[in-house]
């Protein structure tokens, strides 16, 4: 009994780690295969090889968790990751007390 409450405990915290999914979308193949990896009987096998599989699974967790605060700490310390280049020069310009000056496109008058 304490086996199926730590395989479930482990399931769900590996579904925590996984990013967020809508409700009306069809399971994604990971957790899909992540819920027969967990739904197999383990009729016949010894318990080093059950403590394997759950090793393996708290172990995958540890991985999910530190690839989620990668990517957390890779948007804080890096904020114009995601930006064009000419937001980076005009923010960089910014930090250092100029403003970039307003360009003359064809045109305007």
């Amino acid at each position: 009994m304490a086996a199926e409450s730590h395989a479930r405990t482990l399931y769900r915290a590996i579904l925590r780690e996984l990013p967020p999914r809508s409700s009306a979308a069809a399971p994604s193949p990971i957790r899909s295969s992540i819920r027969q990896h967990f739904a197999r009987p383990a009729f016949n096998v010894s318990p080093e090889y059950k403590l394997a599989r759950r090793q393996e699974a708290e172990q995958f967790v540890q991985f999910l968790k530190a690839q989620r605060v990668y990517g957390e700490l890779l948007e804080r310390y890096n904020p114009g990751m995601n930006m064009d280049d000419e937001e980076r020069v005009r923010l960089s310009a910014r930090r250092v007390g100029m403003e970039m000056p307003v360009e003359w496109k064809t045109g305007n008058k």
